[in-house]
């Protein structure tokens, strides 16, 4: 049987492994750049993506 990790377990394994003296804003910082890094990857592999080049004629129309 496969145990599935929840985001209250992953935010435990986050939480415990960031210094003692660690503030919210810290904890809060953290948990927010998991999100987007996680959000990031599951885009990706959905193929919800712009390709750099794409990216790079965006911002020289401006």
């Amino acid at each position: 049987m496969q145990t599935q990790t929840t985001i209250v377990d992953n935010a435990v394994n986050l939480i415990s492994s960031m210094p003692k003296n660690s503030t919210w804003d810290d904890i809060m910082y953290e948990i927010y750049v998991k999100q987007k890094i996680e959000k990031g990857v599951e885009d990706s592999k959905s193929g919800r993506v712009t390709s750099h080049e794409d990216v790079k004629k965006m911002f020289s129309q401006r």
